[in-house]
């Protein structure tokens, strides 16, 4: 498990240990703050596992790359390529999902 991964963990489960200590005492503004550090704990989780993703392709290409480094060049350049994309994808995915998530809890909490 790779920093990123072990601190996001770590926030989200503080996070959400602070957000019930405000609500178990009324202060919603420790409460939020909780809610905020589960969010940047996910993010930071998730950002760890796309480098560990991206490794994984780095040394799948390079593997490839030193079988039969002239016919498998293009390819490998090719498989980063769309890895870097799919991680970016997952990312950008995972923002809107959290984002769309935040958006809900704060209509239901306004009413």
């Amino acid at each position: 498990m790779n920093t990123e991964k072990a601190e996001g963990k770590f926030d989200q489960v503080a996070g959400k240990i602070k957000q019930s200590v405000g609500e178990a005492v009324g202060n919603q503004k420790l409460a939020n703050s909780g809610v905020a550090d589960q969010v940047k704990g996910a993010a930071k989780e998730t950002w760890g596992h796309a480098k560990d993703a991206a490794a994984v392709a780095n040394d799948d290409v390079r593997a490839r790359a030193d079988v039969n480094s002239e016919n498998f060049k293009a390819g490998a350049q090719d498989t980063a390529h769309n890895m870097r994309e799919r991680i970016a994808n997952a990312a950008h995915n995972v923002k809107d999902s959290v984002n769309e998530k935040l958006d809900n809890f704060k209509r239901e909490h306004r009413s």
